[in-house]
């Protein structure tokens, strides 16, 4: 006959507590949270803004245009500032401006007095006097860096 051995019964461990989670539960939100942040940046300095991304476009049409007088196309870079100014502010704020008061409006987005001072000055000068010694290369840098600050049109879209 077969001996019986003295044997216990079997015994699990205990169930695994909910507490502390495993280290990838950690870091789950933590990537979670650095996503939702990636993509308000992006969403905000790429997709948001439509004119900044078309006054850049007409920008670089202009610059690129061939045969054109400089003061032709310094007029042209006026009337494109112009339309983004009065896509970005009242009518009633900005259609009216000349001179001084004007270059001040478009200071007003870049800091500083670069339009006033430098060479965003031939913007009230060159348009009218077509042999003027105006540096189209210098203001399509500037209004190039003025383009890149400018805030989200409120109103309507270029």
């Amino acid at each position: 006959m077969e001996q019986q051995l003295d044997l216990r019964d079997i015994h699990l461990p205990p169930a695994v507590g909910w507490w502390p989670p495993a280290p990838g539960w950690w870091l789950a939100p933590l990537l979670a949270i650095a996503l939702i942040l990636i993509l308000r940046i992006v969403w905000r300095r790429l997709i948001r803004n439509p004119l900044r991304k078309a006054v850049l476009r007409e920008l670089a049409a202009i610059e690129a245009l061939d045969g054109l007088e400089p003061a032709e196309k310094i007029g042209r870079v006026s009337i494109l500032l112009r339309r983004a100014c009065l896509t970005l502010y009242p009518r009633q704020e900005v259609a009216g401006l000349t001179g001084p008061a004007w270059l001040e409006t478009l200071d007003s987005v870049l800091g500083g007095h670069r339009f006033r001072d430098g060479p965003g000055r031939c913007l009230i000068e060159s348009p009218y006097s077509p042999g003027s010694e105006a540096d189209p290369a210098a203001l399509f840098a500037l209004c190039r860096d003025w383009a890149r600050k400018l805030p989200r049109p409120r109103h309507r879209s270029l």
